[in-house]
């Protein structure tokens, strides 16, 4: 039997204001994005450090990331689900120690279990790309690579677990600090072992996954500790009776991950597939592209964070079962994503030329002609910025309701039906190549974030929160 722990209820009192609603989301979702951007800078670094590599193992380790990242974040969404349901534990009590305790346990068993499973999949990964055609030579390659590089994935999920659940507590500042500390590391491993400095051998490709590696490690021994040692995180004895199984607890957060998972990947395949699309028509159409979506990637992290937050903010409200509280935190989160995204389109739209400088020189006659494409796809990428913000921070509304079922249908539908169809379509069909592949991600976009914010608009219409006030 546990002692009862004396805490302050993490979720307080409900906030009297929009106003209050606001800062309580900015503070909880300042650090966040911070380290969602810095994670991107993480990916970069590595990106960086290959493409020196040459054309072999740069495009092996493009095709091995992408395989790797999108079951990565599907595991990350699958185990997020802990998220919505330790905030409602939260809201509905304070010491809610044992409920908090059982979820990021079996959270943690769930990571290890679809590990392992996924580890021995990315083990055939030389076999999956030659089923998909691709050149003999990179598959060798992307083999090699995703043999080291799946021992990445079972520590970046319980490092993914233990940051849901830190920021969920309360403290998600650390998420910060640990990614800071893994792009250090980052740095510091690619540039000992992919060229051989300080002593090190030079490997190359293999050298970029082991930095991996390591990185993945530190960041999960570095949450551990904090989970340990931090003054309020460790009043939960989150490691606490790690052995004991909770099945029920498990197959609730199966439940509610499945779809998540499923969403996130659907979502990651649709870029992907994009890609490919964009290989069909040309080489320099895929330079363009990545240039393009890059950009957009790194904006995208701020609505990502906000949505996470929002998760947090709408399950704390959610177990208080307070419907005003619901809606403001919802909807504060809605205006937060939407509005930056707003502002970013603003920016893409007045100044393509200087995002696209930061990766090639656009006064270089070499890059003329993939300059003018990069332009042209940007265009569309400032039309569906504020799309894509509102569809991020409604799903992540949504997951505080414990809603995600629906929500992995409207994705297969915008995305796959809508976004991928009209793609085809246009690029294709009608012969506007990349900028009917990019006008198709925009359609995608735009389904998705409509029928989500409708969704939630109409949240009590259709029976997503408590039934008392």
């Amino acid at each position: 039997m546990d002692a009862p722990v004396a805490l302050t209820p993490l979720a307080g009192p409900a906030p009297a204001t929009m106003r209050d609603e606001f800062a309580a989301l900015a503070r909880l979702a300042a650090p966040l994005v911070g380290a969602n951007l810095l994670q991107m800078a993480v990916y970069a670094v590595d990106v960086m450090f290959v493409a020196r590599l040459g054309p072999i193992e740069f495009a092996a380790s493009t095709l091995g990331v992408f395989l790797f990242s999108l079951i990565l974040w599907a595991l990350i969404g699958f185990t997020g689900a802990c998220a919505p349901i330790i905030a409602a534990e939260l809201g509905a009590r304070s010491h809610a120690v044992r409920q908090v305790r059982r979820s990021f346990r079996m959270a943690m068993w769930l990571g290890l279990i679809t590990s392992v499973f996924f580890m021995i999949v990315l083990s055939q990964g030389e076999k999956i790309l030659h089923l998909l055609g691709q050149d003999p030579r990179v598959s060798a390659r992307t083999g090699a690579f995703l043999n080291i590089l799946l021992f990445v994935l079972l520590p970046n999920v319980w490092a993914g677990v233990m940051r849901t659940a830190a920021a969920a507590l309360g403290r998600p500042g650390w998420a910060l600090i640990v990614t800071l500390l893994a792009l250090g590391l980052g740095i510091l491993g690619n540039w000992l072992l992919v060229f051989g400095h300080g002593g090190f051998p030079a490997l190359g490709l293999e050298g970029s996954a082991i930095a991996s590696v390591v990185t993945a490690c530190a960041m999960m021994l570095a949450y551990a500790a904090i989970i340990q040692f931090d003054r309020k995180l460790r009043r939960y004895h989150l490691f606490g009776k790690w052995w004991r199984p909770e099945w029920r607890r498990m197959i609730e957060i199966a439940k509610l991950g499945a779809p998540i998972a499923l969403t996130f990947t659907l979502e990651g395949a649709l870029f992907g597939g994009a890609a490919f699309l964009m290989g069909l028509i040309g080489v320099v159409e895929v330079a363009a592209h990545a240039i393009a979506l890059n950009i957009a990637a790194i904006a995208f992290q701020v609505p990502f964070g906000i949505g996470q937050a929002a998760t947090i903010r709408v399950g704390l409200a959610y177990g208080a079962a307070d419907r005003v509280w619901i809606g403001r935190a919802g909807w504060a989160a809605i205006v937060s994503g939407s509005g930056f995204m707003a502002l970013t389109a603003t920016a893409i739209w007045l100044f393509p030329r200087l995002f696209i400088s930061a990766y090639v020189d656009v006064t270089d006659p070499a890059h003329a002609q993939e300059v003018a494409l990069a332009l042209q796809y940007l265009v569309v990428c400032a039309m569906f910025q504020l799309f894509d913000g509102a569809q991020a921070v409604a799903a992540g509304s949504l997951r505080g309701l414990q809603d995600t079922r629906v929500p992995m249908v409207v994705a297969g539908f915008g995305y796959w039906v809508a976004g991928f169809g009209t793609a085809i379509f246009l690029g294709f069909h009608a012969k506007w190549e990349g900028v009917g592949i990019w006008i198709g991600l925009a359609v995608g976009l735009f389904v998705v974030s409509g029928l989500l914010v409708a969704r939630w608009a109409m949240r009590e219409r259709l029976g997503l929160v408590p039934l008392k006030a």
